[in-house]
């Protein structure tokens, strides 16, 4: 990836920090893009400063996403790879349950922030000769999951929104991909299966273990580094044509 660009969002913690580092060995330039001060973390943790830059963003917000976008460009000369990673859990209720507000936020953070980074990220992309679209979309944009209406749906969106995006940018040479994770290891992970344990009112480890391992081929959680192994392959000259594709890396969890 020696002298490409990428701008990652979510990059303070989590699968976008592994996937900024990834990307920072590999010889990128990154932008890394979040609404917290965790951006400045993942910073000192790569040993490149002079192709490093902690941008905050706010995906929600337009003008926030434009600036941000365009300090990347101003900085590193162009973009080449765009990886939309920032996302929210939204709540854990039965669809009854679940307040609007939620549902909005869920909706905005998770899909509309997609868009506002790729309507801003396009016109750079279409100029670069190695040009990709990295999407996170998870497992349950392909499969139900119960008490998680608002995920869910999100989840189910960001991959249309990938085989759209490739077939509109592929008259450029962009690739668009998304990949699914399984049940990452990780503070969020956590949140969420504690929230599940309460609504299924049984312990941590069985709802671990009923919700996110049972049907496994591995019976595993997901390490956030090989989610990042799989960006990283996507944004490379070797998978110049694969796109439209939605890809698993969730221990079995998945078959399509």
């Amino acid at each position: 990836m020696d002298g490409l660009t990428a701008f990652v969002t979510g990059a303070s913690r989590g699968i976008g920090r592994e996937i900024a580092l990834a990307f920072a060995r590999e010889g990128a330039n990154v932008a890394l893009a979040a609404r917290s001060d965790g951006i400045e973390g993942t910073a000192d943790l790569i040993d490149a400063p002079e192709r490093t830059l902690p941008v905050r963003t706010d995906v929600t917000d337009e003008s926030s996403v434009r600036e941000a976008i365009d300090r990347t460009v101003a900085e590193f000369g162009g973009l080449d790879v765009l990886v939309n990673n920032a996302g929210i859990a939204g709540p854990t209720a039965p669809v009854d349950e679940v307040d609007r507000d939620d549902w909005d936020r869920t909706m905005a953070v998770n899909v509309t922030g997609a868009y506002l980074t790729t309507k801003h990220a396009t016109p750079h992309l279409r100029g670069s000769e190695r040009a990709s679209v990295i999407n996170l979309s998870s497992i349950s944009g392909k499969r139900p999951l119960e008490n998680r209406t608002p995920y869910v749906a999100s989840k189910m969106a960001v991959v249309g929104l990938t085989r759209t995006l490739a077939f509109e940018l592929g008259e450029d040479d962009v690739t668009v991909n998304a990949i699914c994770p399984g049940a990452t290891r990780g503070p969020r992970i956590d949140d969420v299966i504690e929230a599940q344990a309460e609504a299924l009112g049984v312990g941590y480890e069985e709802a671990k273990r009923r919700v996110f391992t049972d049907d496994t081929a591995l019976g595993t959680l997901v390490d956030a580094s090989d989610v990042a192994a799989m960006a990283t392959f996507l944004a490379s000259e070797d998978a110049r044509h694969v796109t439209a594709q939605d890809v698993n890396v969730d221990g079995g969890a998945t078959w399509y």
